[in-house]
């Protein structure tokens, strides 16, 4: 029922007999619900009640008068974790979970059955559960823009409906330390308070927000500071001393970070940690080696992380230059193993982490930063390919990251086809690998039941095809829409004037359809323009790059062409994320005007 359902069930069987439920009144669930659990059903019923003739009641005792539309209750063996069963007949729907999670995910399994068929169903029977038991998002929050609350709650909402179970906001100077203002001023923070309730909201959702705050590296914005210039590896750096007053720092940052959160993770990040025996540890790397240095101050800050009480997650990318140290990781530390190309290397880095013992996730992405229009096929074969390896080699969680390298230049809309994907992926595998990701995005995202939000939003995705020659992590026109119109061959990476014209007219046709998109989400009329500023984007790297080649616009075309999109990038910008950032992202966009200048 891939037309139906999203993520596909495990199991799913549906029958010619249909019931007409329009006259039930009751939803009876069992008394020992938590109230979380209740107010959960609680909603579904005031949500599904305009379909039925009159009000949904929920009732924890047996209705002794009127019709059972839903019974609920808590399987005491049998079910798996986060699973659930859902039946169909005469005498109404009856929900079995294995525990309140696997409730939830059935209720919203139901409501999207009650969204296609109305209250006239057909027998059925349903049996499902997830792959992974933890499926994790990340949200870039470092890279200038971070999310209002309200859209945060979005996309948290959006979540839950796919069944993901983790939230992580990749925090590096976005979070308001007391006693730390010059780091995240400007810089529109998240505020302890925001965490504290963004973290119930989740909780609501059965989402757990991870705590992540870098810790031995992406330290540029602490290090730019006086305050912390020694605390630097090299001037100007990204990655801090790994010493005592490191520690010290780390310890501080800890105490007033962590508390926010009901999560017993962690993660400490520690990725990209490149710049580690290049100045302060140089010596002590020569003799050591830079991995076994970045390994014993990586075990240094664990034992931080436990004084928290806190089970440590970390990005495993440096280990791995060193893989017969990873035997020497802690049992009780989650290595997250990333790569963002569809043939990214899973199949060998997994196992380097099951066959000693370490508990690890699989991390994809949505291949939407610096591409400006996404990748869609590398995006979704990333994904997948994270997927079969992960189950392949025991991985215990599928996390799928959304970064916003140098600048987060992406508009939102971009991002979801990797986070419904990647929701879909990991619930099961086997289930959706084939399943129809652009009809579900039409249904649960854009409500457009014309089917074509979502399928332009795949075509701009896959534009870059069109183009033989591809960087990796990025496309070309995220390239050309930064470059300073100096050398082009270093843009073109072998593709011809040719490839580029092809792409400008597909450009050019993906922004004459945008007028017949008929979406009804709340968000409607801001996809629509998100989606038509991204192919400008992408459209103007692409003549610069012909301009420069004297088979394009003239420079004079393409200023007042940046500057009319700059003002739209600003303005869409503000409704959904906070002014801090902005004018650093705007920023370079305003630097590409000189080259254009007459």
């Amino acid at each position: 029922m891939q037309d139906i359902l999203f993520p596909v069930p495990r199991s799913c069987r549906f029958y010619q007999r249909h019931f007409d439920f329009s006259s039930a009144q009751w939803i009876h669930i069992d008394p020992a619900f938590s109230p979380v659990l209740k107010s959960q059903v609680i909603d579904f019923a005031h949500r599904a009640s305009p379909a039925f003739v009159a009000a949904l009641t929920v009732s924890a005792g047996p209705p002794q008068h009127g019709r059972l539309f839903l019974k609920m209750t808590l399987a005491t063996r049998g079910i798996p974790a986060q699973g659930y069963e859902l039946t169909a007949d005469e005498d109404g729907v009856m929900l079995n979970a294995g525990d309140e999670a696997g409730a939830f995910y059935g209720l919203a399994t139901l409501r999207q059955l009650l969204d296609h068929y109305g209250v006239c169903m057909p027998r059925f029977r349903i049996a499902d559960h997830p792959d992974y038991p933890q499926r994790s998002v990340m949200l870039d929050i470092s890279r200038c823009k971070v999310p209002t609350m309200e859209s945060l709650k979005s996309y948290i909402d959006l979540m839950a409906r796919l069944k993901i179970n983790q939230l992580q906001l990749r925090t590096e100077h976005t979070f308001a330390f007391s006693a730390h203002e010059v780091v995240w001023r400007n810089a529109s923070p998240m505020t302890a308070a925001e965490i504290i309730e963004l973290d119930a909201y989740c909780r609501q959702r059965h989402i757990e927000l991870v705590p992540h705050l870098s810790s031995f590296s992406h330290f540029q914005r602490w290090l730019q500071h006086p305050e912390y210039y020694h605390l630097a590896e090299v001037p100007g750096g990204s990655v801090p001393r790994p010493n005592r007053n490191t520690l010290n720092l780390l310890q501080s940052l800890y105490s007033e970070f962590l508390p926010n959160f009901s999560s017993t993770l962690f993660n400490v990040a520690c990725d990209e940690a490149n710049e580690l025996g290049t100045g302060w540890s140089k010596k002590l790397c020569a003799q050591k080696g830079q991995t076994r240095v970045y390994l014993d101050f990586l075990l240094k800050i664990h034992r931080l992380v436990k004084k928290h009480q806190r089970r440590m997650m970390f990005w495993g990318d440096i280990i791995l230059h060193q893989p017969d140290l990873i035997a020497q990781l802690p049992r009780d530390i989650t290595a997250l193993n990333w790569g963002y190309e569809s043939d990214h290397p899973f199949n060998r880095q997994a196992p380097l982490f099951a066959r000693s013992g370490i508990p690890f996730y699989v991390c994809p992405g949505t291949s939407s930063w610096q591409s400006i229009t996404g990748r869609a096929p590398n995006c979704l074969g990333n994904l997948a390919n994270a997927a079969r390896n992960g189950l392949k080699h025991g991985a215990d969680g599928y996390f799928i990251t959304d970064w916003g390298d140098f600048g987060h230049h992406q508009l939102q809309p971009i991002s979801y086809l990797g986070i419904a994907a990647g929701a879909a992926y990991s619930w099961s595998f086997k289930s959706n690998r084939d399943a129809d990701i652009i009809a579900a995005l039409n249904r649960l995202v854009f409500r457009d039941s014309t089917g074509a939000t979502a399928q332009l939003l795949y075509d701009l995705g896959s534009v870059y095809q069109l183009l033989p020659n591809q960087p990796q992590n990025r496309t070309v026109f995220y390239t050309a829409l930064f470059w300073d119109m100096e050398n082009p061959d270093n843009v073109l990476a072998g593709n011809s004037a040719q490839a580029l014209k092809k792409c400008a007219r597909r450009f050019d046709d993906l922004q004459s359809q945008l007028s017949s998109l008929r979406p009804q989400s709340a968000d409607a009329s801001l996809i629509k323009d998100e989606l038509s500023t991204a192919i400008a984007m992408a459209s103007h790297g692409t003549n610069r790059l012909l301009s420069a080649l004297g088979q394009g616009p003239t420079r004079s075309s393409l200023r007042h062409d940046l500057q009319a999109i700059i003002a739209r990038y600003e303005t869409l910008w503000l409704q959904r994320n906070r002014p801090g950032g902005l004018r650093e992202s705007a920023g370079q966009l305003y630097g590409l005007l000189a080259p254009l200048m007459d």
